[in-house]
């Protein structure tokens, strides 16, 4: 009986991996998708009465645990990227679900109207890669936003490709692909004014949460964050 869900779950991986799409961002949500399926499969157990998964999945943080572990990993990443900081390069935030929050200024991070890495900014990412490596209970979410000009799906698109770049950065250093996920969503989240250069400035950004894998709710942790 246990062995049924291990086969279901790679049948489902194949057809996820053969499946051919428009959608240029399918690599990232097919990573996705199989980060969950083995995730439930790897960490659980089949409950042979009811058909079911039981059991925590492996990695899971619970109770007291959660609230220590992303206090170490914020520690870290606020010493880690001290720099950053200073230069108004990154700004670091802890959620109210204890999920860390790590926005990038785009004009440190792409050129202008590139979704290319900067050369200046992949120190960063390398240092950011070492601690997802480090704290990998945790699932990355990549969300990529632009200020207002130009047509809303050129936006859209353009920000999807710098999430999706920085999501490959990130697992050329060996943070599972399986753990990110990218999302682009153009202009229509703004931090500020799109009516003045600075505010434009600030809209033009990419986002990180990091978030916990919580024992009994695994799921939420693939869940688009939103704040």
């Amino acid at each position: 009986m246990k062995s049924k869900p291990l086969i279901l779950a790679l049948l489902f991986l194949l057809f996820l991996s053969a499946c051919t799409t428009n959608d240029p961002h399918q690599r990232a949500k097919t990573g996705a998708a199989i980060g969950a399926v083995v995730g439930a499969v790897a960490g659980h157990q089949m409950n042979d009465k009811s058909g079911k998964f039981v059991g925590a999945a492996v990695g899971a943080l619970a109770g007291a645990a959660i609230g220590n572990y992303m206090d170490d990993q914020q520690r870290e990443f606020e010493e880690s990227l001290a720099a950053e900081q200073e230069r108004h390069d990154v700004e670091i935030e802890r959620l109210k679900d204890d999920t860390l929050k790590l926005s990038v200024n785009n004009e440190v991070s792409f050129a202008f109207d590139s979704a290319d890495i900067s050369p200046a900014f992949k120190p960063t990412l390398g240092k950011l890669a070492r601690l997802l490596n480090k704290y990998n209970k945790t699932v990355v979410h990549i969300i990529g936003h632009t200020d207002n000009r130009g047509s809303n799906e050129y936006n859209e698109t353009l920000s999807s490709r710098r999430a999706d770049h920085v999501a490959f950065y990130l697992e050329d250093r060996d943070v599972p692909g399986a753990r990110i996920r990218t999302e682009g969503r153009g202009e229509s989240e703004p931090r500020a004014t799109n009516a003045t250069e600075a505010g434009r400035q600030l809209n033009r950004r990419v986002e990180v949460y990091v978030k916990p894998i919580v024992e009994g709710d695994e799921e939420t942790a693939y869940e688009s964050p939103r704040y």
